[in-house]
């Protein structure tokens, strides 16, 4: 007979404690999904308010705002850092997520730079990178404490509130003065900026706006955001040295001036207007800036303009994660106007949770009678965009699924410009070349000259997993 194992007062209080941490994980679990259990609903005064400024957004208007789209990673890096040394009163950068990196260092010296000369420069970043990209190294810490320089955090996640974790910021932007302005999707670091990693690249888009009108729509915004009550100072744990701020600021005024040599093009003066075309205006679309369940006013807006279409709407999101609400809204629209929507392909796709969802909810997504693209050249695919008819462009952080539709802030403009539409769709074709039409859920159609990417047996199982363990709490997705 095999003997018990007698238990010692130190295995009981580690068994205890085992399960006092499994206990509070699943506290909470449950305290970070409660307040999204229930996701609202648009109410009659906002779909009113949608619809008269849809009518709005299909009539041309008087206005000095002009557009470009930056559709290269370099580009993207080059353009924020042209921005960056145009400025002459304050730099405005905000973002999702960013980690240390080439590119991040670049746009860092850049700005750096122009605070030592008195500019003054604030960054507004969400409260995951805050906690876990921010604290912790000396970069971000220096850069922080220099006195033109002022970092907050959008509701910086709290291990004791669990129930604010996943309300996130996810709008990205950069401001020179009240004369231009980047917005689009990408986050700052080497995955989105720059060409410095020949791997785990991300394709992506975003504009350049340069004139007075849509600026003070995201000057607002973004002073909400910067005042918002969830909104905290960047606090680090523990004070960096004055040793060893300095060396952060000798390595990037290094950096600068290893930039400047390099490309002296982008340090110089420019014309923005020379560099970008007219249009007859551009609205800021935004969600709700609650930390808590938000009513759908940018799918709401988007849906609204793709149903006055009179041609066709080509939708580009990285997912789809639609709910019962969305497809019914979809499908509406698909009744009027031919749709086509791209998204990754499961085997080309970053994002595992997506991707997984996607495989239950592939025929969901086709009975809205939209016709599906799958995006499958290679690269992870990260843009937000959609395409209405030959007039309107829309570019921005929004994703087709719950997390933009209900939990995150986004940000989408909308430019009335048939130079930028025809320019957008020009892209998209490009993109399109390298998808697969689905057909059903078992047939697609695929380019011989298109080479799918292999996905081992491995990842398919784990996104079927992951797709499974996600379906009792897919609001979150």
């Amino acid at each position: 007979m095999r003997k018990r194992k007698k238990r010692t007062p130190l295995r009981r209080i580690l068994r205890g404690v085992r399960w006092a941490v499994l206990l509070c994980l699943i506290i909470n679990l449950i305290a970070a999904y409660a307040p999204f259990v229930r996701l609202p609903a648009l109410d009659a005064e906002t779909e009113s308010a949608l619809a008269a400024r849809a009518k709005e957004m299909f009539e041309d208007r008087a206005t000095d705002d002009r557009a470009m789209i930056i559709e290269s990673s370099q580009d993207a890096l080059d353009e924020r850092l042209r921005l960056i040394e145009q400025a002459q009163r304050e730099i405005v950068i905000v973002t999702y997520e960013n980690h240390d990196g080439e590119s991040t260092r670049d746009i860092l010296a850049a700005a750096l730079h122009k605070a030592d000369q008195g500019v003054k420069v604030r960054f507004l970043v969400d409260g995951i990178a805050g906690r876990f990209d921010h604290m912790g190294g000396d970069l971000f810490r220096a850069v922080a404490a220099h006195d033109n320089v002022e970092v907050r955090f959008y509701n910086l996640i709290q291990f004791l509130t669990p129930w604010k974790h996943m309300g996130r910021m996810h709008d990205k932007y950069v401001i020179a003065d009240d004369a231009a302005f980047i917005l689009g999707g990408r986050n700052m670091f080497d995955k989105f900026l720059g060409e410095y990693t020949a791997t785990n690249r991300s394709l992506d888009r975003e504009v350049l706006i340069c004139g007075t009108d849509c600026i003070k729509q995201l000057r607002v915004y973004f002073e909400g955001m910067w005042n918002h009550p969830e909104t905290r100072v960047f606090r680090p744990w523990h004070r960096i040295s004055d040793a060893r701020c300095r060396k952060v600021y000798d390595d990037l005024a290094a950096r600068y001036e290893g930039l400047r040599a390099a490309r002296p093009d982008l340090f110089a003066p420019c014309d923005y207007a020379e560099m970008t075309t007219p249009t007859q205006g551009v609205w800021l679309v935004s969600n709700p800036t609650t930390i808590y369940a938000k009513a759908p006013v940018v799918f709401g807006q988007l849906t609204e303009l793709m149903a006055r279409a009179k041609e066709d709407v080509v939708i580009h999101s990285p997912y789809a994660v639609l709910n019962r609400y969305m497809r019914e809204t979809l499908r509406a629209v698909a009744k009027k106007v031919p749709v086509t929507l791209m998204i990754n392909a499961v085997e080309n796709g970053a994002n595992l949770v997506g991707s997984g969802d996607y495989l239950y909810h592939r025929g969901d997504v086709l009975s809205t009678g939209v016709r599906v693209l799958e995006y499958a050249g290679g690269k992870s695919y990260h843009g937000k965009a959609v395409a209405i008819d030959d007039r309107l462009s829309v570019i921005g952080s929004f994703n087709m699924d719950l997390r933009s539709t209900y939990l995150d802030t986004e940000l989408m403009l909308v430019i009335r410009s048939p130079e930028i539409n025809a320019e957008l769709r020009g892209y998209m074709d490009v993109l399109h070349a390298d998808c697969r039409e689905v057909l059903d859920a078992q047939n697609a159609v695929i380019p011989e000259t298109l080479t799918i990417p292999e996905c081992p047996v491995w990842k398919r199982a784990l996104l079927y997993l992951i797709g499974a363990l996600v379906q009792p709490v897919r609001n979150l997705v």
